[in-house]
């Protein structure tokens, strides 16, 4: 993955030239932004890999940023927040963000997080079409979910993760299979992570994601994807 090319954005210029330091010595080409205009400027004219943003800036948010870069680009997407609360993590996903960092961070946990979001799946494996979940549908193609009306799009881990519960649907999976699986060897015991991509899986595909009928829990294990019989 070294060579993957990285925006950094943040209005602090000691993080930007942290940050720059420690990726270039891991192999990562590293380019800056001060702003929201700089960083979709600089999307526009450059091939970004992952865009490192933070969430709290002047003038356009991180936020705003992300739901831009998303209206156009599967481009892998880090937020970077000094807010530890779970609403402000939902935000950033709901932005369309594939993962967030809480400051101050390890470099180590950082780059894990780098790794995991460049990591796809690889193309080919696993269903593709149509999925049809009750009042759902999802296409695996555009990655898009209908729902009574209403489209959502998944995120690229979302799409990962949904994607391998489909894969072995009616199988329990633990927690620590799914968090390597769609996350990489780095991941297994964050348990509260993954609760989190799931439950955002959850309001996307659900008639009422406070109670699944599909996605479901299982207590101190994992997770189970229920997928009723074809009626063909």
């Amino acid at each position: 993955m070294s060579g993957a090319r990285i925006l950094v954005v943040d209005d602090d210029p000691q993080i930007r030239r942290v940050l720059k330091v420690t990726l270039a010595g891991q192999g990562f080409e590293v380019e800056d932004a001060r702003n929201g205009e700089e960083a979709l400027e600089r999307l526009r004219s450059h091939r970004v890999d992952l865009v490192l943003l933070d969430i709290n800036m002047p003038g356009m948010s991180g936020l705003d940023i992300c739901r831009s870069v998303r209206a156009g680009s599967e481009v892998a997407v880090i937020m970077l927040t000094v807010r530890d609360e779970e609403a402000d993590t939902v935000e950033a996903l709901d932005a369309g963000a594939d993962d967030y960092v809480t400051k101050p961070f390890k470099p180590s946990e950082l780059l894990a997080r780098i790794r995991a979001a460049l990591r796809r799946s690889p193309g080919g494996q696993g269903p593709s079409g149509r999925l049809v979940l009750g009042p759902a549908t999802i296409d695996f193609d555009t990655r898009q979910v209908t729902s009574r009306g209403r489209q959502a799009r998944l995120t690229p881990k979302e799409f990962d993760l949904l994607r391998y519960l489909v894969a072995h649907a009616n199988k329990v999976l633990s927690h620590r299979q799914l968090l390597q699986a769609v996350w990489g060897p780095d991941y297994g015991d964050q348990v509260d992570y993954l609760r989190v991509f799931v439950n955002q899986l959850r309001k996307k595909i659900e008639p009422k994601p406070s109670s699944p009928v599909y996605l479901l829990t299982e207590p101190w294990v994992g997770y189970r994807l229920n997928l009723p019989p074809d009626p063909r």
